[in-house]
């Protein structure tokens, strides 16, 4: 059953968990349960629980939002979850995307409130209009669970060339590394590689072998275009995310429409 991002931060609300049992902060905190439930992280890692404490949104985490400094550094919201992560045993740096992304949408509404307003292109009529989402009815994307494990290693055959491939779901870093190569890669060659940079992320192992430069040849010179598809495919299926998309209303026709909430530095500054 999908669980939304409101019951993902009241839990704990009315009962406290262990982990709340067990430390006390000099500031408000709330617990709040992982989209992967921790199925993706070493048994002995502390994310295995499948919760994380975070801290509430005080002034100092306003000053963060408000440095002109970090926002032109695009690395706003990064810092923002360092500040927010109390258990110093937890690296922002080993958080899969979706777990990073419900944590994102939990802090935004324990601070502000699920009310947020987003300017939408409407997709017929190509007008901007002003709408409000509530974002704490998006969902937490269901997956089947017991394909994921402890070891952030799954397999797959390619369907059209038949490779066998290991991969795994992207984490902070990854996502930090794949931003450097592929601005590396702008100013050296002025072409993007964002594609090929994160499947060298992303695939870890091709018919057996886990050497990079084997990896980082297949990805650039043999993975086909029907291959790549199928494999995206799969691994949004798999990935747990929370799922942004929510319905949308045109004024215009009254269609509706599955559309994806938009998430930017201004998803916390609600409007007074």
């Amino acid at each position: 059953m999908e669980k939304n991002i409101e019951q993902q931060v009241t839990r704990g609300l009315s009962t406290p968990t262990q982990q709340t049992q067990k430390k006390s902060y000099p500031f408000p905190t709330e617990v709040i349960s992982l989209a992967s439930k921790g199925l993706v992280y070493p048994e002995t890692h502390p994310l295995a629980s499948g919760e994380i404490t975070i801290k509430l949104l005080t002034a100092k985490e306003e000053d963060i939002l408000t440095s002109t400094n970090l926002i032109r550094k695009g690395i706003v919201l990064d810092k923002l979850l360092e500040s927010i992560i109390v258990d110093n045993n937890i690296k922002m740096d080993d958080l899969v995307i979706g777990d990073k992304n419900a944590i994102l949408v939990a802090s935004r509404v324990l601070a502000y409130g699920p009310e947020y307003d987003v300017v939408i292109n409407d997709p017929i009529e190509n007008e901007p209009v002003n709408v409000k989402v509530d974002i704490s009815k998006l969902s937490i994307k269901e997956v089947d669970e017991s394909i994921l494990n402890r070891n952030n290693e799954y397999d797959f055959l390619l369907p059209k060339t038949k490779v066998a491939i290991k991969f795994k779901l992207l984490t902070h870093a990854d996502e930090m590394a794949i931003q450097k190569d592929t601005e590396a890669s702008e100013k050296i060659s002025k072409q993007p590689n964002e594609i090929t940079s994160r499947y060298r992320r992303i695939i870890i192992e091709v018919d057996g072998s886990r050497d990079l430069g084997h990896i980082s040849n297949f990805v650039m010179n043999q993975l086909q275009a029907a291959d790549s598809k199928a494999l995206r495919k799969y691994i949004n299926e798999i990935t747990p995310d929370v799922d942004f998309t929510f319905e949308y209303v045109s004024p215009f026709t009254g269609e509706k429409e599955a559309l994806k909430v938009p998430i930017g530095v201004d998803f916390f500054y609600p409007a007074d």
